[in-house]
């Protein structure tokens, strides 16, 4: 058995894709996935598969979740074994005591089209991609003058011409937890 994490876009955020995570876990349960449980509120599904080949398995995911979500959801995929190998790269040594930056990891659904060099910015919304591995890239979010802090996705995509899903940093550390103390 292969242990992942579905990292969902645009679930239950203000108003959005209303779902419940038991509804979410029984798609993905009836899509053929083992000891599906959900973390958070947003969309994040932890689940076992024993298929080799997941493409069949991802697209009977995604249209029973479409049928939940009443729309087209981007999902994006990463193995337990994935998410254990960025964290092993301590992504954002040296960042994460500042209690003034906001830590991502932006997941790419797809190979990008555009590799841009990296650090990228955009000086308006106070982002800053800092690095990238695989297929997840890791960006700084500041303060902006407005007290807010700019959400990356839109800038990423952009960048890097591809569908993505941001989480937090610490959310990533948690689910991972969470998938480590589930075994597998």
């Amino acid at each position: 058995m292969t242990r992942y994490v579905a990292f969902l876009r645009a679930i239950n955020v203000r108003g959005h894709a209303l779902v419940k995570m038991t509804d979410l876990c029984a798609a993905f349960q009836s899509a053929g996935c083992k000891n599906a449980t959900s973390f958070i509120q947003s969309g994040n599904v932890i689940f076992d598969s024993a298929t080799t080949d997941t493409t069949p398995l991802f697209r009977k995911i995604h249209s029973k979740v479409r049928a939940l979500a009443e729309g087209d959801p981007q999902i994006v995929y990463r193995s337990v074994d994935d998410l254990e190998a960025l964290a092993r790269t301590n992504p954002f040594d040296g960042l994460e005591g500042d209690r003034l930056l906001k830590l991502y990891v932006v997941f790419l659904a797809a190979k990008p089209s555009k590799r841009p060099r990296l650090p990228i910015e955009d000086a308006k919304e106070r982002l800053e991609a800092i690095g990238r591995t695989g297929l997840d890239v890791m960006l700084v979010s500041r303060r902006k003058p407005s007290g807010m802090y700019g959400f990356p996705n839109a800038f990423v995509e952009q960048a890097f011409g591809v569908p993505a899903t941001s989480r937090n940093w610490n959310t990533v550390r948690k689910i991972l937890e969470r998938a480590r103390v589930r075994g597998g």
